[in-house]
Formats: structure tokens, sequence, C-alpha cells
């Protein structure tokens, strides 16, 4: 039996306190696209028995839950969640090294919370190469390992060497990296519903200089290509095989084209950008949009890369 409205609340206080526990708090604040109505419940976990707790708590009361990070995969629906939304960021961001001897390399330990931009920093100042190219992707260490997060030749699978997750069930477990079963945006975690707690990479010892230099030239490049400066989720569609989705969007004549707020961006046309008030409905009516005509001009049915959050979905 699903339990009320007051006892989740109660119950939730209980375990994380007033100041972890926001009601009615609007995801359009926890979102890279600026956009999603009020999530009944948006809590903030800072340790991993918190998580636990909160998750099992919503198990035993009857009350759907989900995971969020920095929202910058997420569409949130303009009428908002009747869920509790587990934020995993700012207060689960602890990020540890451990250095190899004979400088071989070093070992990163990232809780879920914290963002590649951050462990790409920490890595560079321990002379650790190999996460740069995750240093400009706006998210969280555990959307990168769920959604096996890469950009410019690199991918999250080639440095991870296990992923600590919890189960639907509450248990801890470890994921190895041979049992990830990483692809191109999938997981294992992603299948089976885990919630990744944190992530161990594995990175290898390089001049501290040289890989600050290699991230700048990654941002430089990111900085000319994609429309930073306005709110987006990123890449809206995922790669179709053997195209670019970019390339097909804008040989269909569509970029520039809007929907209310929502914009298919003229920096680039694998963008959908919120250039004003855009609402979910606005960006959910564009990509439709772009689907379609696509699909007409070429043949090639896009997948939204993206993530729809609304009631009972």
């Amino acid at each position: 039996m699903r339990a009320t409205e007051e006892q989740v609340g109660a119950e939730l206080r209980a375990v994380l306190g007033d100041e972890g526990v926001l009601e009615r708090e609007p995801l359009a604040g926890h979102t890279t696209f600026r956009i999603g109505g009020p999530a009944r419940w948006l809590v903030m976990p800072s340790g991993e028995d918190e998580v636990r707790a909160v998750v099992l708590a919503c198990r035993r009361l009857g009350w759907p839950w989900r995971v969020l990070g920095l929202g910058s995969n997420v569409l949130a629906a303009d009428e908002g969640l009747d869920e509790v939304v587990v934020k995993l960021a700012d207060r689960f961001s602890h990020i540890e090294v451990q250095m190899e001897a004979a400088a071989c390399g070093g070992v990163v330990f990232a809780e879920a919370g914290a963002t590649n931009a951050e462990v790409a920093e920490v890595a560079c100042a321990a002379g650790l190469a190999g996460y740069e190219f995750a240093s400009g992707i706006p998210g969280t260490v555990g959307g990168a390992a769920v959604m096996n997060a890469g950009a410019y030749g690199g991918e999250f699978a080639d440095v991870a060497v296990a992923v600590r997750c919890l189960t639907p069930e509450g248990d801890v477990v470890d994921v190895p990296a041979a049992e990830a079963a990483w692809g191109y945006r999938t997981s294992l975690m992603m299948e089976r519903g885990y919630v990744v707690l944190g992530a161990t990479l594995r990175l290898t010892a390089d001049d501290p200089a040289a890989i600050r230099a290699r991230m700048e030239d990654l941002a430089r490049r990111r900085e000319e290509k994609q429309p930073l400066d306005l709110p987006s989720a990123g890449s809206t569609f995922k790669r179709p095989e053997g195209h670019f989705a970019g390339k097909l969007i804008q040989d269909a004549g569509l970029q520039g084209v809007s929907v209310g707020g929502a914009q298919v961006s003229t920096k680039h046309a694998g963008f959908v950008v919120n250039v004003g008030d855009a609402t979910a409905a606005d960006v959910l009516g564009l990509i439709a949009q772009v689907r379609e005509r696509v699909r007409e001009q070429s043949g090639v049915t896009l997948e939204p890369e993206v993530r729809l959050w609304s009631r009972g979905e």
C-alpha cells in the first residue's frame, strides 16, 4: 500500500534532515535545459548509506523514485513529477587519488555526484592522464558510467576499473569493468536499474602541463562548435550508424527552426537549445518535427539521446 505524503516526507527528513529534503522543488533549477516542473520531493543524500536508506524507504513506502545528477541529459515534464528525485551531486561528490609506485600512474575513485570536470581537474593536478576526453562533458561520474559517456575518441569504458552500485533490492555491489556491458550510451547498470554510487578509474602518469594543454584544446574545440552559451541537454539525438545526426538535420533544412522557445541550434544542428522560456512541450514538438523531416529526407530514424522524465515513465 502506498504511504501518505506526510509519511513519506517524515521518513525522508528522518534520514536526511530538513536541509536534505526540498518539497515541490522546480526541476528547471536542476537541469541544464532549465526546463521542468516541481518534483514532489527532491532529496540530497551526502553518503552511500543515505542513498541506500532513501531508496529502501521509497520501496517500503510504495513511492516512485529516480536519480538525478546534474540533469545534463534530462528533459523534465512541465507538470513536474509526483515522485522522489534523488539528486546525487554537490553533497555526494568526494574524489580520492591513489598513486601507484614507479610513476606508472594511479587510481581515482569518485563518488557518483562528482562532475566529469572535477575529476579531470583532480587527475590533472595529480599528473594522471586519460580522463581529458570527459573534461567538457557536462555531467557526473554516475551519469558517465550509466551512459558510457564519450567524446573526442575516448569513452568511460576505456578507463574504468569498476563501478560501485546499489541494486533495486538495496544491495551494494561492485561491478567490474569486464561485466559492465558498456556499449554506445548503454550499460549493464542502465539495463538493470542500478544506482551508481561511484567509480574507480585507472589513469596513466603524464606531465600535468601536457594534460592541461589537451584539456584546454578540447575546451576550445567545444566552444567553437557547440552552443555552450544557451541551455540544452547536449546532443539531442544518438548518433545513427553510418551518419551524424547534426549533418542529417542540417541537410534537411532544419537548422534554426523553432517551436516556442526551443530551437535547433544555429551553431550545431545536433543540439536543441532553449532560446527563451522553452517548455518541455516545445522541445518535444521540435524533436518530433526533426525526426519526421529527417526520416522523410534521408530514410534515417533519429533516436533521442535526451531522456524524457514524465509521470508514469
